[in-house]
């Protein structure tokens, strides 16, 4: 029977921020970062949305999806940005789609397994670069 990793303690007892247009995928990064212990977990599926919990909540992490019905979330990485909270961006494109600017934050691409979202969410906290 196979052994079941523990999640980094680094993450237990953090709140998250996902920024995620999809339901079924913020319910899934949702129940990820409940499994690693963050908690409370809030969600916005607009970059309005986003904006106004960045502004209004505290939280240590955020999980960004770039596109948002159209909208891309660059203006919520530059509030986080300027706040020097920690985040990662989670999409289908690829780092490769990802404007320069923003490159040096970490990019996980869909679909990801559980262990690299969890070494993202890590990397993002410790501050690593993409690389």
């Amino acid at each position: 029977m196979p052994h079941k990793a523990k999640p980094a303690a680094a993450l237990k007892g953090l709140s998250a921020l996902i920024v995620e247009d999809e339901s079924m995928v913020a319910m899934l990064l949702e129940d990820l970062l409940t499994e690693f212990g963050c908690t409370p977990v809030f969600v916005a599926s607009r970059v309005d949305l986003a904006l106004a919990r960045v502004k209004e909540t505290r939280f240590d992490i955020a999980v960004l999806d770039v596109n948002l019905d159209g909208e891309a979330s660059y203006p919520v990485a530059d509030e986080l940005d300027r706040r020097n909270l920690p985040f990662l961006f989670a999409t289908g494109y690829g780092a490769q789609a990802i404007p320069e600017s923003y490159r040096r934050h970490i990019v996980l691409q869909k679909p990801f397994r559980k262990q690299q979202f969890e070494a993202a969410l890590l990397k993002a906290l410790r501050g690593e670069s993409q690389a």
